[in-house]
């Protein structure tokens, strides 16, 4: 078998570890995406969803800060929303040389959807792959590649209907 040299250099690839468990976590999410909610919604839109729902409309500096990503790659992502008709641009009321992103009515259905099935479905899911993690962050690292692949996220779905997102961050149930 050939060696994971990823794994093996330890600290010195530890971006690339946590890459590629990002990614490995995005795609799994994005299996449980079309199982549960029968669409091809982009993973990486339920954080801009989140952003625009918790805050109400927002600039595209302000997105990008929120979600720590940068101005280029959201001003990519939301025109992708735009044509989904998830997002739609707006004048800001006080510069109208400002414009601000915001849900249409469709995002707002869409949130309202995702809160009540893929967020928690997601939230459970990882938090079973992490259950049984322990020692130091590389041990853990591996812990929790070797669990989503032996049981991706969709394996590891609670059953429907499970509180609602509100109702699990309003509980506390969810680490932060």
């Amino acid at each position: 078998m050939v060696q994971d040299v990823v794994r093996t250099l330890g600290y010195a690839t530890l971006g690339s570890r946590l890459k590629r468990i990002g990614e490995r976590l995005q795609a799994q999410t994005q299996d449980l995406t079309s199982e549960l909610l029968g669409t091809d919604l982009p993973t990486p839109h339920n954080p801009v969803l989140a952003a625009l729902s918790i805050h109400g409309p927002l600039s595209i500096g302000d997105l990008a800060r929120t979600l720590g990503q940068s101005q280029p790659g959201v001003t990519r992502m939301i025109n992708k929303m735009k044509s989904d008709g998830l997002v739609e641009a707006r004048q800001d009321d006080g510069d109208r040389r400002v414009s601000t992103i915001a849900l249409t009515q469709e995002g707002a259905r869409m949130v309202e959807t995702l809160q009540a099935t893929l967020w928690p479905a997601v939230a459970r899911s990882v938090e079973d792959a992490c259950s049984d993690l322990n020692g130091s962050l590389l041990r853990q690292l591996a812990q929790l590649e070797d669990a989503l692949a032996a049981a991706p996220l969709k394996s590891r779905r609670p059953t429907l209907p499970v509180r609602s997102w509100p109702e699990l961050i309003q509980s506390g149930d969810l680490e932060k």
